[in-house]
């Protein structure tokens, strides 16, 4: 195959990241923390208007430290989205604690607030309430927040925002991660912006923050020589990596407004096509930044589906995804609790993801438009 690969979501540097990582190279600030470090925290500070910031090795991390801060103990419960990836799962594993999972509502496909509140009430019968409530914004699109947190406010359980995917959407003008007791970013390499790896945990409380770079660096006490009263972890975010960060942070809304725009264009290529729907903004409250374009196939008498359109879309190099599959249909967490409607499997089997990268270039669009209309338009005539 001679086609270059048209990826589904690949890093897109700026050009601002060299002056940084030059800098710490100049004042040999290699050394894990620096400049950088605190640049990139102020930077995500005043970008999400939120008092504290601690920019760690990785979203997974952020969420790791965020459940600990929360108190998240050996068999506590944790209520968790159901459709997301497994990083959110696994940082609840990694504190001995029982994920809960909770289902989606089609308006979002994030967590469902009528599931929540039947989920809460369930534990708390069984005896067991909730810990803490972890909300999921999936594929840049953000969750029912006033529904969801008005539950958690009602049964007293913190929330923790798993912002993945979400910098810099918002709801109702207020940034993804800001709502909750903590929230998470990840800079992973697919993501709107890329420090390579990476993420953060933020808060409006400072304590959190103070105790999460304690935590995050073995935590270390305060004596001349190496002393530790309690397990500590290497999860803080190098000085250079953080500098790819503080350049990528100059053109993250330039990159949100290319992958709206990206997804406005397949959204008029596939106007036509009557089987297939988009995840949207559900109301003028919602501003997603549309991380990633997905789509769902509706039953139609062409026998188009999911898996044919992504293995042709393969075939021509295209890479695409199905959505999420669920984490209480996971072989590795399918014993724990779940209280499921039925959508988010069915959007795993009907539902896939678009390239929406925001350094994607004409050739890329012409190729894309050319498979998805070869594919789908002659069933349509």
């Amino acid at each position: 195959m001679n086609k270059p690969r048209i990826y589904l979501s690949s890093p897109h540097m700026s050009g601002h990241e060299q002056k940084f990582i030059q800098q710490a190279f100049d004042e040999n600030w290699i050394a894990p923390l620096g400049p950088n470090v605190d640049g990139l925290e102020d930077d995500i500070e005043a970008y999400n208007s939120i008092d504290h910031c601690a920019v760690l090795c990785s979203g997974t991390a952020a969420i790791h430290i965020g459940l600990i801060l929360l108190g998240v103990k050996q068999e506590d419960e944790v209520l968790c989205s159901t459709f997301t990836f497994s990083a959110t799962v696994n940082a609840i594993r990694y504190c001995n604690a029982v994920p809960v999972f909770v289902d989606s509502e089609k308006d979002t496909w994030n967590m469902c607030p009528e599931m929540l509140r039947a989920a809460i009430e369930d534990r708390i019968k069984k005896g067991k309430k909730p810990k803490v409530c972890i909300i999921v914004h999936l594929y840049g699109m953000p969750s029912k927040m006033d529904e969801l947190m008005a539950i958690c406010e009602e049964y007293e359980i913190p929330v923790l925002e798993d912002s993945a995917e979400a910098l810099g959407a918002e709801y109702k003008g207020q940034k993804m991660g800001t709502f909750g007791e903590l929230g998470i970013y990840s800079f992973n390499g697919n993501k709107i912006i890329s420090t390579s790896g990476g993420g953060a945990l933020v808060s409006k409380n400072q304590e959190h923050i103070e105790r999460a770079k304690f935590l995050s660096t073995q935590a270390r006490d305060k004596a001349p020589h190496y002393q530790h009263s309690v397990i500590g972890y290497n999860y803080r975010m190098s000085n250079i990596v953080a500098g790819i960060g503080r350049g990528q942070m100059i053109v993250l809304d330039k990159w949100i407004e290319k992958r709206r725009n990206i997804n406005k264009w397949y959204r008029e290529l596939l106007s036509s096509i009557d089987y297939i729907t988009f995840l949207e903004e559900p109301s003028e409250d919602f501003f997603s930044t549309f991380w990633l374009t997905c789509i769902y196939f509706n039953k139609n008498d062409q026998g188009v589906d999911r898996e044919m359109v992504r293995l042709k879309l393969l075939e021509q190099n295209i890479e695409s995804r199905p959505l999420w599959k669920p984490m209480h249909m996971q072989p590795v967490f399918k014993d724990f609790p779940a209280y499921v409607n039925g959508f988010s499997e069915d959007l795993f089997v009907n539902g896939l993801c678009l390239p929406s990268g925001s350094n994607m270039t004409e050739e890329h669009f012409d190729r894309i438009q050319s498979s998805l209309l070869g594919l789908l338009s002659p069933v349509t005539a």
